[in-house]
């Protein structure tokens, strides 16, 4: 009774939690302009002008250039190859205010250019990032001035620049050290896949650029993701055709490349970590070997080995086992797409069995011996103590590295681009027969230029990928039960 009781606040909580922490902000945002001296109440308005008021002038004037800074940005819109900044990149993200170039000059000898569309939504997202950077900076401001209000009405002098220096190196390290990394993350991995999810929405199809300097393409809705299951557009037809058929591999790939490597990185293991067994070390060294090696050339020396001159089909066809060379990657469209799908997952194992052995030996030798050790006193076997305590042990361990596992399998561009390339191919489509959604999405974007379309499957990979990992994650006994093993 008394854990029903303590668990029904905390759902209550979860379910106010959002328009509670939003009213208390508006409270506390009226509080600090309601309570606060006169620097504070400027602060609204000018930044640092509450830190020029409490004699903070370096900080003061940090948050004055910032303000200036962004404001100069968005009223005077400086530009880049035509493309301006600012509230007129505002004006051009409908993609509205566009014009044509391709006209030749006979004066100067060259094509006149026209808009670039992909810079424009480019910097319109950046225009908005920076309005919401002022808003950011903005409520700094207010809170450093409203906190100084406070320190000096309990007799504590305001921080120099100094001391808010020394701060960052001592209780504020942690600021320190994740400010670059933030930074780094929102411009180079934030930015940018919000730019490749808007492609999404867009016409922008390299078919329909005009090669004479006009980059033009306009925002189409959901278009492109009907064309998925309607066949719409100029690669419908192929999007719908072999969308299912790629994701349905996909998942293949992916649940037999996990369990194949898992269990099989489990049951190496424990052959190697057996009592008595002689040469532990030898055992280990040549399968660590193969991580040692990088992947690429491992994946390529494979390729060779079983290309249609390679070693092994000149070896069978001079023992006479066969006549003609097999195809076992499908690198030609008459190979068989089955046996290209059974070597690709063949040749995963070489590759990532070893690391499921080298994770899974460190946990054996931390499985507690009492458990086994009341094991056989009940009289259990070495087979129902495996299934009853080694391997619900180690899955409760590597629940996470499991999970990531198959996620990574999605999204495995490297064995298969570099074993088949896709293959076998069909005439017509640009999807092969091992392609994953990865590699076809690779294929739509450098060799058919069809951006928008390759944004659409990109959504849907990190649609799949992400529900897949929360759902996995949340139901799993490695979250729920994450401090206790039974």
């Amino acid at each position: 009774m008394a854990s029903n009781k303590n668990h029904a606040p905390k759902k209550n909580q979860e379910k106010t939690g959002l328009f509670e922490g939003l009213r208390k902000k508006c409270e506390n945002f009226g509080k600090r302009f309601a309570d606060g001296s006169l620097g504070t109440k400027l602060s609204h308005f000018i930044f640092g002008a509450g830190s020029f008021y409490h004699g903070q002038y370096v900080k003061g004037a940090l948050f004055l250039l910032i303000q200036l800074g962004i404001l100069a940005v968005m009223i005077f819109c400086p530009s880049i190859n035509g493309t301006p900044y600012g509230w007129k990149a505002l004006r051009n993200l409908p993609l509205n205010n566009v014009t044509e170039g391709g006209d030749f000059d006979p004066l100067t000898g060259q094509f006149t250019v026209g808009s670039d569309c992909k810079l424009m939504v480019l910097f319109g997202f950046v225009t908005i990032a920076l309005i919401i950077i002022y808003f950011m900076v903005w409520n700094m401001n207010i809170q450093s001035s409203y906190q100084t209000d406070m320190d000096l009405k309990i007799g504590k002098k305001p921080n120099t620049f100094r001391e808010d220096m020394r701060s960052l190196l001592d209780g504020k390290f942690h600021v320190l050290m994740l400010t670059p990394t933030c930074i780094a993350a929102a411009v180079f991995t934030i930015l940018p896949t919000i730019f490749m999810i808007a492609l999404a929405f867009t016409t922008y199809n390299s078919q329909d650029m005009n090669d004479l300097g006009t980059n033009l393409f306009h925002w189409n809705g959901l278009q492109n993701f009907r064309a998925v299951f309607t066949g719409e557009g100029s690669l419908g037809v192929e999007i719908k055709n072999r969308f299912m058929p790629v994701l349905g591999w996909t998942f293949l790939w992916a649940i037999f490349a996990t369990l194949t490597c898992y269990f099989g990185g489990i049951i190496l293991a424990l052959l190697i970590n057996k009592k008595g067994l002689k040469g532990k070390k030898v055992f280990r060294t040549i399968f660590i070997f193969t991580i040692a090696v990088p992947q690429f050339i491992s994946l390529l020396a494979v390729r060779n080995l079983l290309g249609e001159y390679g070693p092994v089909n000149s070896l069978l066809q001079d023992w006479g086992i066969t006549k003609e060379p097999i195809g076992f990657l499908g690198l030609h469209p008459s190979d068989s797409e089955s046996l290209a799908k059974f070597m690709v997952i063949l040749i995963n194992m070489w590759v990532g069995i070893p690391y499921t052995m080298l994770m899974t030996s460190g946990i054996l030798m931390n499985i507690p011996t009492d458990l086994y050790e009341a094991a056989r006193v009940d009289g259990s076997s070495t087979m129902k103590m495996f299934f009853k305590i080694t391997l619900p042990y180690v899955i409760f361990i590597t629940t996470p590295y499991l999970i990531s596992s198959f996620v990574g399998n999605i999204n495995s561009f490297n064995t298969i681009f570099l074993l088949t390339g896709g293959g076998p191919t069909y005439t017509g489509y640009q999807a092969g027969g091992t392609d994953l959604l990865v590699t076809w999405l690779y294929k739509v974007t450098i060799d058919q230029g069809s951006y928008n379309t390759g944004a659409v499957i990109g959504i849907f990979t990190f649609l799949i990928t992400a529900t897949i990992t929360l759902i996995t994650y949340r139901r799993s006994k490695a979250y729920n039960e994450e401090d206790t093993f039974q």
